[in-house]
């Protein structure tokens, strides 16, 4: 993608600007630039995980089970966990399954329950994944430490009004 000679959303706030005022212009730049370095940072990811076969959501999913107690969880608490449809989950973990990493097995005391199990291989391949992540700040250059804080409080007050979690520092 070439780079452009303007930036696009500075534009689009001049034309936001002009036809609808001052007051329309901050949010949509706002939430346009977060979509946008969302897609900037999803590739940088992507890119860091290709040697490992691995897409940002089954590196999420894969670490969800390397970082749980006993290595498995079950299909619907990944999905709890993760934020997404189980239907998601499940072509997350098939996707897994297919390279090695997991695998899923009945639930000892529930028959109506799938369980995913973080492998060996899939143990190696979350280190590594990890470390090639960390290596590239997960791809947020050139931010520092203190901006990429501001940038994650700021968000979760958005995260919190929409009920994305409790807040324990209300409760």
């Amino acid at each position: 993608m070439p780079t452009l000679r303007f930036d696009p959303i500075a534009e689009a706030g001049r034309q936001w600007h002009r036809h609808w005022g001052a007051g329309a212009v901050a949010p949509m730049q706002a939430v346009t630039s977060i979509m946008r370095v969302e897609q900037i940072l999803l590739g940088r990811l992507n890119a860091t995980l290709e040697p490992f076969a691995l897409t940002f959501p089954r590196y999420e999913a894969l670490m969800l089970l390397y970082l749980s107690r006993r290595g498995s969880l079950p299909l619907g608490k990944m999905g709890d966990r993760l934020q997404v449809h189980r239907t998601s989950v499940t072509n997350l973990v098939d996707g897994l399954e297919r390279l090695g990493l997991v695998v899923r097995s009945p639930h000892p005391t529930d028959r109506r329950t799938k369980l995913a199990t973080i492998t060996e291989r899939g143990r190696r391949t979350a280190a590594a994944a990890t470390e090639a992540l960390n290596e590239q700040r997960f791809g947020t250059a050139p931010l520092q430490d203190g901006d990429l804080e501001l940038v994650t409080d700021l968000l979760r007050r958005i995260r919190i009004d929409a009920d994305d979690f409790r807040d324990p520092a209300t409760d």
